[in-house]
């Protein structure tokens, strides 16, 4: 059996953070706003493997009023994300991404980002498609002061 989940996320840039996009730290002047790390490309990604197997999102597992949470490495999150989706019997097909940025420039990021995001989950990295993309400088994005991932994940289930 097959699961498919979809995962989106959106933060606020802001000066005075790192800015870290597929567990790899980007130099920008400004980064992240969230409780987090604010990941959007990890947090797009766990919420889809929480949508494929219908087990809420990342704010109801992961609390933003939970201390233990603060600044936490959202690779962290994933990995324990993906041990629930294997408890459950399911293991990872493939994930397709996109992050949408006007600025910086993600591309010469997406290799260490795929090499990071394998390492955790163990799926090869030909199994991880992660594209950039920009919003032609409309709306919050475009305008510089947000970036946002969009994250669609095929499961499979282990019994076959």
């Amino acid at each position: 059996m097959y699961r498919i989940g979809l995962g989106y996320d959106i933060h606020t840039l802001c000066s005075g953070r790192d800015l870290i996009i597929g567990g790899v730290k980007i130099t920008h002047e400004k980064g992240l706003m969230g409780h987090s790390d604010a990941d959007v490309l990890i947090h797009a990604i766990i919420d889809a493997m929480l949508g494929a197997l219908s087990m809420s999102d990342i704010g109801t597992l992961f609390p933003d009023t939970d201390k233990k949470y603060k600044d936490i490495d959202s690779t962290v999150l994933l990995k324990h994300v993906y041990e629930k989706v294997q408890n459950a019997g399911y293991e990872i097909v493939n994930i397709d991404s996109n992050i949408i940025a006007q600025e910086p420039k993600m591309m010469p990021y997406i290799p260490k980002m795929r090499e990071t995001l394998d390492s955790v989950l163990k799926i090869g990295q030909h199994n991880i498609s992660i594209k950039a993309k920009t919003n032609e400088k409309m709306d919050a994005v475009g305008q510089k002061l947000a970036i946002e991932a969009h994250a669609v994940i095929l499961l499979e289930s282990k019994e076959r």
